[in-house]
């Protein structure tokens, strides 16, 4: 398989949703995405920005679940990634497998229990290493049992940089990682009064974190947190969908 594929670039999300035509005319309000037909066997739309595909959303499968977003991190092979996770600790819940002319996946859960997935491109390699642009996933943020052995396991696994750790108050400790240079987001173990299990939290970027709180509450979505200034001066919103789907909004320092 080419080397050529990234190691550890995040490519591709998808939502799993309850009511996928309620879930357009959300994210198009709240993201300014537009959507794309896939010509495949199965129903999928893909989430464009800039006319540039960046996901999808799909129906829950039949044995039911919480809607939810799901990230695709790229590796030049899939099945020796999803060796080395499990060895690391991981549980693999869709083995790797091929997208028809596609590319190849697997869908698998950390040691701490938050889903994450690896992908292969079989034609083009998405994504890019640059500054995100507005409607761009611009941040990946890991809440979990244990930020600091999650990303440990990561780092192994995707070859990430650990950057720097700070403190948010009282010792709750936030972990940045990058890799090719820049800055992809953060880990940290969450507080007795944060509910739900484990779970990656992926930042779309807006043009304003503040107007896309009041899209999001108009568009029938629930701001559960913020708009907050975060260090650096960037703000953000941390909300759920109508369909309660976990997701957040990203704007740059003013």
């Amino acid at each position: 398989m080419s080397q050529s594929i990234p190691k550890g670039r995040f490519v591709w999300a998808d939502l799993m949703t309850s009511d996928v035509d309620a879930a357009i005319r959300f994210y198009t309000t709240v993201a300014g995405w537009s959507t794309q037909k896939w010509e495949g066997p199965m129903p999928y739309t893909m989430w464009t920005a800039n006319g540039v595909p960046l996901g999808g959303v799909m129906p829950l499968p039949e044995a039911g679940g919480h809607p939810s977003w799901l990230a695709y991190t790229s590796t030049p092979d899939v099945d020796a990634s999803a060796q080395e996770a499990q060895s690391l600790g991981a549980s693999i819940h869709v083995p790797p497998q091929d997208i028809p002319g596609v590319g190849r996946f697997a869908v698998l859960t950390d040691p701490q229990g938050a889903y994450f997935a690896l992908y292969s491109s079989a034609g083009d390699v998405q994504g890019h290493d640059n500054e995100p642009a507005v409607g761009e996933f611009s941040w990946h943020e890991l809440a979990t049992s244990d930020g600091g052995a999650a990303l440990d396991f990561y780092t192994r696994l995707f070859a990430w940089d650990k950057l720097s750790s700070f403190d948010m108050g009282g010792g709750w400790m936030y972990h940045l990682f990058g890799r090719a240079g820049r800055e992809l987001g953060g880990a940290f173990t969450k507080t007795n009064d944060m509910p739900g299990p484990p779970m990656w939290i992926h930042y779309i970027k807006v043009d304003s974190a503040h107007a896309a709180a009041e899209r999001i509450t108009k568009a029938g979505g629930q701001v559960i947190n913020g708009p907050m200034e975060v260090p650096g001066g960037d703000w953000i919103t941390q909300a759920l969908d109508p369909q309660g789907a976990m997701f957040a909004v990203h704007s740059k320092a003013r």
